[in-house]
């Protein structure tokens, strides 16, 4: 009984989360660049707006504002690794490092800020879990759909052409590192809005927020790409894969909160179910089948090839 009390919560946080999910799969999968700055964008998402709503600026604003403070942490990003040739990853850890002292800023020095509803209209609630799901839902559908419109124009072809094949892309003309930047902006700005939502949902931002926010991120992406991908290898179905993997998370982490495991182990549950995803289909390979394990990795991979 106490797990169908806790089941609305799980959704509506999976949801959100999720949203944050499709963040991390367009720098994962689709542009092939492992960016750890996400644990410090969907912090400063949650900072930018929590800020915003307690000096009176509306909800709605307070989002798109978070949203364009993300793809500005994710442009820094793009410019240390293609301007400096910082490698990605270390891009990626440097502007997360940076974005710590940057959110603590906007908290103007406190390491929490929050802010009652009722005092505050807010977009969506804990107090209200089916009302954040009918919203967080709306946000994902809209997000989804600019996606699906961007990434078959011109410019998202090339994007995915440049995660794809940096080389061929360069040699037939294309601006790759101008690319990268733009994917890793698009990427954190959605990052943050789901950090935004996250901050209404709890009703505060914690400096601590994004701690571990990119294996969250890549454990729905394996969760739903294990069962998007034998359905039908598209973009949208891969999105809406991402974002369900986000709502299996969560429903199994509150599983195993409800079943008593102490939450000092949480984050190492997080990195075994991250373990597990991508260590079933090379075991499987190995073992239970006549296919070569690197063939089943390029299997796992078909997500971002599932963008054509």
């Amino acid at each position: 009984m106490a797990f169908l009390y806790a089941l609305p919560g799980a959704v509506a946080e999976g949801l959100i989360w999720g949203l944050m999910a499709i963040g991390v799969y367009i720098s994962y999968k689709i542009l092939d660049i492992a960016d750890l700055s996400v644990d410090g964008t969907i912090c400063t998402g949650g900072c930018v707006c929590a800020v915003l709503i307690t000096n009176g600026v509306p909800a709605w604003i307070s989002i798109i504002i978070a949203f364009i403070a993300g793809a500005v942490a994710g442009t820094v990003t793009g410019l240390l690794h293609t301007a400096l040739g910082i490698p990605s990853i270390l891009a990626g850890i440097l502007t997360q490092l940076s974005l710590y002292s940057v959110n603590l800023a906007i908290l103007g020095g406190k390491s929490l800020i929050s802010f009652v509803g009722s005092q505050h209209p807010l977009m969506l609630s804990m107090s209200n879990n089916p009302l954040a799901i009918v919203v967080a839902g709306i946000m994902i559908a809209v997000v989804v759909i600019v996606l699906w419109l961007f990434f078959y124009t011109e410019v998202g072809l090339t994007l995915k052409s440049t995660g794809d094949n940096p080389h061929m892309s360069r040699a037939q003309g294309i601006n790759v590192n101008f690319n990268k930047v733009l994917g890793l902006a698009i990427s954190n700005g959605i990052v943050a809005l789901s950090g935004s939502l996250l901050a209404q949902y709890k009703g505060s931002a914690n400096i601590n927020d994004g701690r571990g926010a990119i294996v969250i991120g890549l454990a729905a992406i394996f969760i739903g790409l294990s069962v998007s991908t034998k359905i039908k290898p598209n973009l949208v179905v891969s999105l809406i894969g991402v974002v369900c993997g986000g709502v299996v998370y969560f429903i199994i982490y509150n599983f195993v909160v409800i079943m008593g495991l102490k939450t000092d182990y949480l984050k190492m549950l997080s990195a075994i179910i991250v373990a597990l995803f991508l260590a079933v289909p090379y075991l499987k390979s190995k073992y239970f089948t006549k296919q070569k394990p690197q063939a089943i990795s390029a299997d796992i991979n078909a997500g971002g090839d599932a963008n054509a």
